[in-house]
């Protein structure tokens, strides 16, 4: 197939473009390298350094005619969307808009989208949910996930466009950079090497912090690989297992072999108190399961953060 990975020199949408080269497709990677980074790219690989906002953009998906386009550009901060929500709609839902209308209009047959199951559902039950939760974003950052979504189902109602959307999980691993709440794994490992102790935010009803599933990014590639020629509509990507972060913290050292104080600080706007996803409908139409655990993910975490 011949794909375009946007984002495909970031953490997740590098190793994504990666594994569908190792597969055998033709890929392209769009990036503006705003957090992407260029020793991210495969040898050979064509690459443009584009914003996925630009007429640039939108002229390249036109000019190339892409089979499918693989979506994972987006402005991943949720403190950094409260501070700017203007910002955040503009890469996550402006650019979304920009590269899905042109590849409408050459004719794309498949786009996968990069949810974050972490945000749109808004605050949980305490338990798992399922696709058929309805969403309750309680941030700016969730809303325009949310709004890609819907754009999604437009295009598939009106064009006949195929979408996938898969809603992550909190995604860490190999690649991740310590950046805002979405890389706390990788701020923790950060942390041990340069021996600062972090911040928990935590609380009164959640001492040990905030809870949430978190999933190592080679079990979301192969969602991604699964996604090029099975299901349609929405899916979860996770572990359906919620761990607090001080519990978090805790793992991290014990992968690391290292121990180090912490501190603790106050629950930051748009923070949530608990999220994990039941997968169960992308074990049936993916043949999907997450294959690592929290202690296997994170020992592959802290070898690579190691031998940088």
């Amino acid at each position: 197939m011949k794909i375009l990975v946007s984002g495909g020199a970031g953490f997740i949408g590098s190793q994504v473009a990666q594994a569908y080269v190792e597969a055998g497709h033709q890929v392209t990677v769009l990036d503006d390298l705003s957090s992407g980074k260029r020793e991210n790219l495969m040898e050979g690989v064509p690459f443009y350094e584009l914003d996925i906002t630009s007429p640039q953009a939108a002229e390249l998906v036109a000019d190339e005619g892409f089979e499918v386009i693989n979506h994972h550009a987006a402005q991943i901060s949720v403190p950094a969307s409260v501070d700017d929500p203007l910002f955040d709609a503009q890469g996550n839902v402006i650019g979304l808009l920009n590269l899905l209308d042109a590849g409408r209009k050459a004719g794309s047959k498949r786009f996968i989208f990069s949810s974050s199951g972490g945000a749109v559902y808004g605050e949980l039950p305490g338990s798992p949910v399922d696709e058929s939760f309805t969403p309750r974003p309680m941030s700016p950052y969730a809303v325009s996930k949310r709004a890609g979504e819907l754009y999604l189902d437009y295009y598939a109602a009106h064009y006949g466009m195929d979408n996938v959307v898969l809603r992550y999980a909190n995604v860490y691993g190999l690649r991740q950079i310590p950046h805002a709440e979405a890389g706390v794994v990788a701020i923790f490992m950060d942390c041990l090497v340069k021996g600062a102790p972090p911040t928990i935010y935590r609380s009164e009803d959640m001492p040990g912090g905030m809870k949430r599933d978190y999933t190592f990014v080679g079990d979301i590639v192969a969602a991604n690989l699964a996604a090029l020629d099975k299901g349609r509509g929405v899916y979860n990507i996770g572990t359906g297992v919620a761990t607090d972060t001080l519990s978090l913290w805790q793992a991290v050292q014990a992968a690391a072999g290292k121990s180090l104080e912490h501190d603790f600080g106050p629950v930051r706007a748009g923070d949530i108190e608990y999220s994990a996803l039941d997968c169960a409908k992308a074990a049936v139409e993916l043949d999907w399961r997450p294959q690592h655990d929290l202690a296997a993910g994170l020992a592959k975490t802290w070898t690579w953060r190691i031998g940088e």
